[in-house]
Formats: structure tokens, sequence, C-alpha cells
């Protein structure tokens, strides 16, 4: 959620660690802070409400030389966004400060502790609880700064990624891991510090992934001391590469990064492809379903983990395994699968499905599957994410970085790999005949430039957004393969927008939802089915009789919805499974259009953060 940077060597600090704040502000942006080492050993500590910018103009006429420095952009989750409560937070003495991701569960406790031997608090915050802790445990022992950190983090519950700095050890940062995610990079006698790799592509591509449980120091002359938060035991950091490119970090002439992101797609779908379809023998193979084949192919079920518009993926992974493939499926919310004591055993394989690869919620759920003795398998975009490590095996998406807040390309992205993972599992149960498999794989490689040619549809799509961008609600209907679309296209109106959308199966209309329709409910139906035409066909009627406004995503030549519906927006044909990776775009530009239109905020829609790493 919250966004972490720090830097320390000879280069100066500030502008690296604002430029770094600028870089991670989609994973928070309720306010943003910096600290500030001097070269004369002050610490100066800024902190503003508000966006980045607000810091930056705040900042300008102030002292920020220093070789050492440490940046946070906020998502609130204890006490509201204020200058106060942004980070970072510092002792009373004023010699500590410490940026925090994550929540520290028994705050209250500790808070009480602290009070009772005289600590202030200023902030209602739970981040402030643990720089007055470290505080504490330096009086009472006279650790240096990286023990005091240590010994701190052993009482603490919760998730964290911390950064400290101090004052009185002006040559090394410490950071800390425990749940939520953190990465240091390697320069030439400095290093970088962030939440994830996007602050640090301009600078260096040598990382470090710190695992739950660690502690790392970073010593002003390059030295790195890597160490177990509960025993002390020493590690010996694993250089990885980062595969970010700068240029994949910019806006590349579009208006915001989430329109960028949709128009990527074309491209995201070709890399998630690549290398993974042998066009000489039209077979399909994803590595870690490979590795692991005998256990897919005897598995009792596939249990799905996900969140928001992962889940969404999930339901059409579901519809495509279990109708490819013939294998049991279910779909769970990782929000809730630990909560309500599942039945997982060594015969089920657990696919965890997460963006980031960092979302709490589904990093628990595969703990729990791991208990269980359960395969577990990760599907996930980013490389060297926490679900990347965890897992026995996966399959990266190779969407690229996602900075709009609304996933658009990892919904595509995410869904080519399941298409592809049923299509694999189906070909060697030999649930599909020979001719049918190289069907499908063909038009897989087709799905690409159909984007392409959905996308051209954009200034009709503005201009249905421009009709209804004053609504209030909206109900989007979907049927089979189109259910899931249906959800994905509520929710991404519900986030950037702000407009009240809900999806439903066009069946169930008429078991509620129907009593919401009059003339002023606008009506999105994905009706691109051709097994259920008659089906969808008869539920658009049911809507058009109560004169509810029709807007109907239809297969290019479609004459009889086309007659019903107020507005029309044909996409080419594709067979039925591969349909959502088509219908799903215009929904994402009508979702956009809608926000601009409206004056939203895009890229950084209220109340939301990115990677969702706290539960």
């Amino acid at each position: 959620m919250c966004g972490i940077v720090a830097y320390i060597g000879p280069k100066d600090a500030y502008q690296i660690v604002l430029n770094g704040l600028k870089r991670l502000e989609y994973r928070g942006y309720d306010s943003a802070g910096v600290a500030i080492i001097d070269p004369k050993n002050n610490l100066h500590v800024y902190k503003k409400k508000g966006k980045v910018k607000n810091l930056e103009d705040f900042i300008k006429d102030k002292p920020k030389s220093g070789h050492i420095g440490i940046g946070h952009t906020r998502w609130a989750t204890h006490g509201e966004a204020n200058d106060v409560n942004a980070h970072p937070h510092f002792t009373t003495s004023g010699h500590i400060a410490l940026i925090h991701n994550g929540i520290i569960e028994n705050y209250s406790t500790l808070k009480t502790e602290l009070q009772f031997r005289g600590y202030e608090f200023v902030s209602e915050t739970d981040t402030e609880v643990l720089v007055h802790l470290i505080e504490d445990v330096q009086k009472n022992t006279g650790a240096n700064i990286e023990e005091a950190v240590r010994l701190a983090l052993q009482g603490v519950v919760g998730a964290y990624a911390i950064v400290v700095a101090s004052m009185e050890e002006p040559d090394k940062l410490v950071v800390a891991k425990l749940s939520s995610p953190m990465v240091i990079g390697y320069g030439d006698n400095e290093f970088y510090v962030a939440s994830d790799g996007s602050p640090l592509v301009e600078y260096t591509k040598k990382v470090s992934y710190i695992e739950d449980g660690q502690i790392a120091t970073l010593h002003k002359n390059g030295e790195i001391a890597l160490k177990s938060i509960k025993d002390n035991t020493s590690f010996v950091p694993y250089i990885d590469e980062l595969e970010y490119k700068l240029e994949e970090l910019e806006k590349g002439g579009f208006e915001h990064f989430m329109l960028k992101e949709i128009y990527e797609q074309p491209q995201a779908v070709i890399n998630a492809i690549r290398g993974r379809i042998d066009k000489t023998n039209l077979t399909v193979k994803l590595g870690g379903v490979e590795e692991f084949e005998q256990s897919f192919l005897n598995a009792k079920r596939i249990v799905f983990v996900a969140c928001g518009t992962s889940w969404h993926s999930a339901l059409i992974g579901e519809y495509l395994i279990e109708d490819l493939a013939r294998i049991q499926v279910e779909v769970e919310y990782a929000s809730e699968f630990r909560y309500r004591n599942p039945i997982i055993t060594e015969e089920d394989i657990v696919i965890a499905i997460s963006q980031s690869g960092e979302t709490a919620d589904t990093k628990a759920a595969l703990e729990l599957a791991k208990k269980r003795g359960a395969l577990t398998y990760g599907i996930c975009n980013v490389v060297g994410s926490a679900i990347s490590r965890m897992t026995d095996a996966g399959s990266y998406t190779h969407a690229g970085p996602e900075i709009g807040v609304a996933s658009t390309k990892a919904f595509t992205t995410q869904v080519t790999i399941l298409t592809m993972m049923a299509l694999q599992l189906a070909h060697k149960k030999g649930t599909l005949s020979k001719t049918v498999y190289h069907q499908y794989i063909s038009e897989l490689e087709q799905i690409s430039e159909k984007i392409k040619i959905i996308l051209k549809l954009d200034k009709r799509i503005k201009q249905i957004a421009n009709i209804f961008k004053d609504s209030t609600n909206f109900l989007y209907l979907g049927r089979g393969y189109n259910f899931p679309v249906a959800l994905e296209g509520a929710l991404k109106l519900k986030e950037i927008s702000y407009v009240h959308a809900e999806g439903y199966p066009a069946a169930e209309m008429k078991h509620g939802p129907i009593a919401l329709i009059d003339e002023n409910m606008p009506i999105l139906v994905v009706a691109t089915n051709v097994e259920h035409y008659e089906k969808v066909l008869s539920n658009i009627e049911e809507v058009k009789t109560r004169k509810g406004r029709i807007i109907a995503i239809v297969n290019e030549g479609d004459t009889e919805i086309s007659k019903l519906a107020e507005f029309v927006i044909p996409i080419p044909k594709t067979s039925e499974p591969f349909t959502p990776l088509l219908s799903v775009i215009p929904l994402q530009l009508l979702s956009y259009h809608m926000a601009v239109l409206r004056g939203c905020d895009v890229d950084q829609p209220r109340n939301l953060a990115k990677s969702v790493t706290v539960e």
C-alpha cells in the first residue's frame, strides 16, 4: 500500500528520494514526507498532506542537502490523512526517523506501555509506536541502531517494511521486512531502497529482495549486513536483476497511465504468450504446469485464491478449466479463505493470482494451503515478488509495469495465462480433440490483433460515456464466460468514476435487480455469447420492456440485439472461451472516459492503493 524509498551514498539523497516518491505515488497518495540527514548530521523531517507535488512545493526553500534520505507516500490505515500522521515519524528526541508500510496489530498495547514510561505521542498512527519503541530499547540496552531495531521488532505483531535513519549513526540505514515488500538496489558504494523496483530502474539493475524476518544494515561505504530478526543469523544477499525498463514507467504521450495500459494490451497479450506456444506443432507449454504435470492431471480439484480484478480472472479460469479440461475448480476470495477453516488436502492444487505478487490476503491464503500440503502455484506479474518466491511453481504474466491503480492489462494477461493452462491440461487429458485444440491455439494467437480493432472504437465509446456521465447507477449483465466480465466492468466503473455499478448473471436479473430498471437506468449487456444467444436476447427484451437504456457489446455482424439496444459496440468474433479477452476492452474504455468526463483522478482514485499489502 504505502510507498517507501531511501538512499545512502555519495549522491544528493533528496532528489533521488523525491523522484522515487513520484514513481511510487500509485502505492499511496494521502500524504508524503521525507527525512534527510545533512552533512552536519542534523535530521530534517518534512511532511505534507496530499500528493508528492504538495511536499515538493513545501520543501522548495528548505534545507535538504545530504547523502542519506528516506521518503514515504502514505495510504492511511490508522489515523486520517494529515500532516501529523504523515511519515516519516520521529522520536521525541528527534534523533531517529522511521518510515513504515504495513500494520502494527499490537500497537495499542505497546502504546499504552510506552505512555506509562513517559513517551508522548503526537499522531494517531500505529507507526509512531515503533519509532518510540526503538528509542526505548536503545535507552535500556545501549544498543546501536540496527540492534535496537532488531530487538524492538521482536515485540511487534503485524506486517511491516521499515527504513530507519539515526542522526547519531549517520553512516547507515536499517531496513527490515515482514509480509510487506522491500527491494534493495546496489550502486557504486551506494544503496537504494524501495517498495518495488520502479524507483530503482534509472539507477541500477542489481537488486536483492529482502525475505520475511530479515533485517539489513546498509553502510555508507557500500557494505551490507543481512541478518535474521529472530536470532541474528547472518545471510549472504542474493543479487537479482531488475527487469523494468525506464520507458515502461512513463506515460508515453498518453494523458493517463490507465489509458496507456489499456492500449498496451495487444502487446501484453503477445508477451504473455511468447515462448509458450510452439507454432510448428501448435502446442501450449507453461513450464510450471509441465513440471508438475501429473499433480495437475491427478488433482482432486484446483482452488483459486485472489482478490479484486484477479478474482474475476480466476472466475474465468474456473469456466475455462472445467469446460475444456474437465477438472473441478473452486474460486475463493483470498480475504475470506483462511478465516473459514477451508478443507484443503494434498490432492488439491491452490493457485494464487495477484498482479503485484504481494497481496497480503493472497499470501496468507497460500501459507495456509502450504501448511495443508497442497501444491501451490502462482500467477503474477512482478518478477521476484513474494508469491513468486513462496509457491512451488508458477507463471509470470509479463504484462510489464502497471502504474494505474485500476488493473487493465493485468486482467487480460492473467486470463491469457489461464487460457493456456486450460488448453495445456485439456490436451494432456484428452478432453479436446486435436482439431479443436489446434483451432483454439490458432485463435489465441489472433487475439492481439482483434484487441487492436476494438481500440479503434475508442471515439464511439467516449461518445457513449458522455451521454451517461451523470448517471448514478449502472447494471452490467453477462452470461457464461462473460458473467465475470460483467463483474469486472462494474468494478472498473466503481473504482475510477465513483459511479455505483453492479454485475449480475443475465438470468439473475429477474430474481431481484429488475426492480431497479427504469428509463434512467443504463444497462450494459455483454451479449457476445453464441451458445446462449436466444437467452441473452430474451434478457434484453425484458430490460427494454421496462424502458432501461441498453448498451450492448455484440459480435460484428449481429442483427437481432442491435435492433433492441440503444447503443451498440461491435467486437470481432472469436471462440466462446476467448470472448472475455475482447469483451472486457470496451468496458475498460467506457470506465476510463466516464471517469475523465466526471473529473475524477483516473490513475489514483480516492481511497484505493495499487498493491494491498495489509489485511
